[in-house]
């Protein structure tokens, strides 16, 4: 049996986004609306660097964004350290509205270690017109940078 989500969250899989996503690019060329892919690129600190986020603060930063998001939108795991978004029906002015509030968000939460997250994001059809490209795109593309966390001085955008 395939799962489409992970756990008993909201969060899509890989797979299971990939394909939502390959299918909502179709939908928006039919009907000729936007949509718009935020990556949510998410790493710990230490003193050595950085590292991709574990699973766990994925699911954290996860479910603070999905707080945020309409019940149309969609949220994935994507990669190690990785999350995307598709706002449907979006274009890059309402998903940079989105962004500021994911980021007023993330200064509200504690986490309990230092965390740095890039949200990048690209429209379709403005920056691309598949899902690869967008991706791409979107990673390419850094709108904000948050960084803060239990001894990690805070500095977005």
């Amino acid at each position: 049996m395939t799962t489409f989500f992970e756990g008993d969250s909201n969060l899509l899989t890989a797979g299971a986004f990939e394909f939502v996503l390959d299918s909502e690019l179709k939908r928006a060329v039919r009907s000729q609306n936007y949509l718009t892919l935020v990556m949510v690129e998410a790493s710990r600190e230490s003193d050595g660097g950085a590292a991709p986020a574990d699973d766990g603060t994925l699911r954290d930063v996860a479910g603070l964004i999905g707080r945020e998001l309409r019940d149309a939108d969609l949220i994935g795991h994507t990669g190690r350290g990785t999350l995307a978004l598709a706002l449907l029906d979006a274009d890059m002015e309402h998903a940079e509205r989105v962004i500021n509030r994911l980021v007023t968000r993330l200064e509200g939460h504690g986490f309990p270690a230092p965390l740095r997250i890039v949200l990048g994001a690209a429209s379709y059809p403005t920056h691309a017109v598949d899902a690869g490209a967008l991706t791409r795109e979107a990673l390419a593309r850094p709108v904000a940078r948050w960084r803060g966390g239990l001894h990690a001085p805070a500095d977005q955008h």
